[in-house]
């Protein structure tokens, strides 16, 4: 374009170029909404059925069973399909229903399909089948907040990530008030049945739905989303009815993808060590599925750093007759030390940068932390129980919550009663940093958990790693090592005999990667050296090859933090998790038109090829134990961790030396395909299923 010529703008907006390049639409959004996931061969059948497995067993825990003792003899049931019913079993199945929906807890990639499948069940048995969305999570219940859902709104939404269609929300139905309300709401729709889409939480709040609604016909279905990948179900000897939560492998590749492109950064720039926290606040199922898609140079998984024993610890307490607790669990600072270890062993040749992938939650898994977070939640719990004020309100600053906890210490002391925070505590407490402190003060979530995504994991950690390096560098135990041939190339430039020198420099002269000796810290440790090593005058200047190359042996230990979290929440599903979403809403419907009530959605087999696949009903009530929420003991879904005894991880540690690669040599970075919906290259399912699976055929 000339410069004195004007700019026609709206015939500049009406060309064809420039309305593709600004519209939302796209090649792989159309594709994506155009695909229509496979379905399970029981779908395939006309009508379906349900049957009950007896041979699957559940630990019951007493308070489930006096709390909920209308689902607590549910079953678990496999979906059979059906070409024919009796003429009795057929119109129930196809009676016209309408159905609720409500996405709760954080989004997941898949929840779009999960209403899909429900969609075309419902509306393939029965045209006049409604389905209902309540809007922003529960609330939408309380509220009565709800949009009708149509085949136009289902198709803008089919295979694509989020939970926009009809939004999500973190509030819990965990009221007398906010259970009638929502049993107003869903009585005054006519409901015939609700599903509640979401993690631990949320099916507990299903199981208790489920239980209150009976009496009104309304049935409750749960379905298992989380992208931490914490739900998971086994029965009591440990058969695997639910491998994952969905969303879990759309994140993982979506993080996975992010950090392969750091490692490739990593190895390019050679200059920064990219420290990269993941979500995964109880278990650390996401850190681990990254490690195999990644090969990141170390990754922390936290149910190994909570079974680490001490056994120097162990030995020397037993020479004195005594038994140390602190020897069982890795402490905080003995966690730093393993990672300046790498740190420093990667340097020695040549290497002053890497990837460390740390879970979200890994502090929970310190049992110095721990103690803090039971404790700190205890007291916070029993202020406003017994104030009937909220503990962050009425101390809003970390000092006056710091003054709290020393009035508790000075009570306790002027009084024959031992209390939960005593002296010790404090004075621990008081030697964090305090940042830290603010962390663990702060506000809990609204099920009274502690917010690890509020508190810089990686600034903790990073900050004591930083500190010993320090040390290390003073004690001449951290150097870069300095590659032989550059190392000869420069002397040689210099005039300097290359053999001479570095006898007295370094402390293998023969390696291929030179590490200076331990005692040269300095320029003058250095001059030193070389006048006791007879190379250099008392008076004369150090030979500027030698200072060069001791400069370049200092490390500069420099840090990237990265946090994933959000983003993988916001992925675009794979066509694992597309094909799982939508199997599971059709599961749901199975369930509702045949009767169910208090069960999740759930497909076995998810570790095997797609024709295994079997949707199931499991029942929630058996699943649900007690546990310390809000300082008091509370009905939940067990959350799933790590199991260290797994293939999946016992692979990870198998390969953690290889995946350091503290040797010469490029590093064994492994570059996972991004999500491609349509390519041949996507993966059938995540890592850690396919290996864990193992297990099972016996190949472990």
């Amino acid at each position: 374009m000339k410069p004195d010529q004007q700019l026609d703008l709206q015939a500049l907006m009406a060309n064809p170029t420039v309305k593709n390049a600004i519209s939302n639409i796209n090649p792989g959004l159309v594709e994506r909404r155009a695909f229509r996931p496979p379905r399970c061969a029981v779908f395939q059948s006309a009508y379906t059925s349900l049957r009950d497995v007896d041979h699957y067993r559940f630990d019951i825990d007493p308070e489930a069973r006096r709390q909920l003792p209308r689902i607590i003899e549910n079953r678990v049931q496999t979906i059979v399909g059906e070409e024919h019913l009796d003429d009795g079993q057929a119109a129930r199945f196809t009676r016209p229903r309408t159905i609720g929906i409500v996405f709760s807890g954080g989004p997941a990639p898949g929840g779009h399909n999960v209403i899909a499948g429900l969609f075309d069940a419902a509306k393939q048995a029965n045209p006049e089948n409604r389905l209902v969305g309540f809007l922003m999570g529960p609330d939408g219940i309380i509220e009565s907040e709800y949009i009708e859902i149509t085949a136009e709104l289902v198709d803008e939404y089919r295979n694509l990530g989020g939970f926009t269609m009809i939004r999500t929300g973190r509030t819990k139905i965990d009221t007398q008030e906010k259970m009638a309300l929502s049993r107003q709401t869903c009585r005054d729709l006519g409901l015939d049945a609700l599903v509640v889409v979401g993690g631990d939480d949320s099916n507990t709040n299903a199981a208790f739905l489920a239980q209150e609604m009976m009496d009104d016909g309304i049935q409750v279905v749960g379905v298992p989303k989380t992208i931490d990948g914490d739900v998971q179900v086994r029965d009591i000897e440990g058969r695997v009815l639910c491998a994952i939560s969905f969303g879990f492998h759309s994140a993982a590749r979506a993080f996975s993808q992010d950090i392969s492109n750091l490692c490739t950064d990593c190895s390019s720039d050679r200059k920064y060590w990219h420290i990269c926290k993941v979500m995964g606040r109880s278990a650390s199922h996401l850190a681990l599925e990254v490690a195999l898609q990644t090969h990141a140079n170390m990754t922390l998984i936290g149910e190994d750093l909570a079974d680490y024993v001490d056994p120097r610890r162990i030995a020397a307490a037993r020479v004195s007759g005594t038994t140390d607790f602190t020897a069982y669990g890795i402490t905080l600072r003995h966690l730093s030390r393993v990672i300046c270890d790498a740190i420093v062993r990667r340097a020695a040749v040549g290497k002053n940068c890497g990837v460390l992938v740390i879970p979200e939650g890994v502090l929970e898994f310190i049992n110095e932390i721990q103690v803090f977070i039971v404790k700190l939640n205890t007291i916070i719990a029993d202020y406003n129980n017994t104030h009937d004020r909220d503990f962050h309100t009425s101390h809003p600053r970390l000092e006056d919550k710091l003054e709290y906890l020393r009035r508790l210490v000075k009570d306790i002391s002027s009084s024959a009663k031992q209390g939960i925070w005593n002296a010790r505590d404090d004075e621990l407490f008081n030697d964090i940093p305090v940042f830290f402190q603010e962390g663990l003060l702060t506000e809990r979530d609204s099920h009274g958990n502690f917010q690890f995504s509020l508190v810089e994991t990686d600034k903790v950690l990073m900050g004591l790693v930083k500190d010993y390096l320090k040390i290390l560098r003073e004690k001449g135990l951290y150097k870069l090592g300095i590659e032989k041939n550059y190392y000869d190339k420069t002397m040689l430039k210099g005039g300097l005999d290359p053999s001479t020198y570095a006898k007295v420099l370094f402390n293998d002269p023969d390696s291929d990667h030179l590490l200076v000796r331990k005692s040269i810290i300095s320029l003058k440790t250095l001059r030193q050296a070389l006048v006791k090593g007879a190379l250099l005058a008392e008076e004369a200047s150090l030979p500027g090859p030698v200072v060069k190359l001791y400069n370049k042996s200092i490390p500069n230990f420099k840090t990237q933090t990265h946090f994933y979290g959000y983003d993988g929440r916001g992925s675009h599903p794979t066509r694992f998790d597309c094909n799982y979403t939508y199997n599971l809403g059709l599961t749901v419907f199975s369930l509702i038109a045949n009767g169910a009530t208090g069960q999740m959605a759930a497909i076995h087999n998810l570790e095997k090829d797609f024709a295994e696949w079997e949707p199931m009903g499991v029942p929630i009530a058996p699943l649900m134990h007690l546990e310390e929420r809000k300082g008091k003991l509370a009905l939940v879904l067990e959350k799933s961790l790590v199991e260290t005894n797994s293939v999946a991880f016992q692979v990870v540690k198998a390969c953690r030396e290889e995946w350091l690669k503290a040797a010469p040599g490029e590093d064994n970075y492994r570059r996972p395909a991004p999500i491609r919906f349509d390519g041949q290259s996507e993966d059938e399912r995540p890592l850690t299923l396919e290996l864990n699976a193992l297990a099972e055929k016996g190949g472990a």
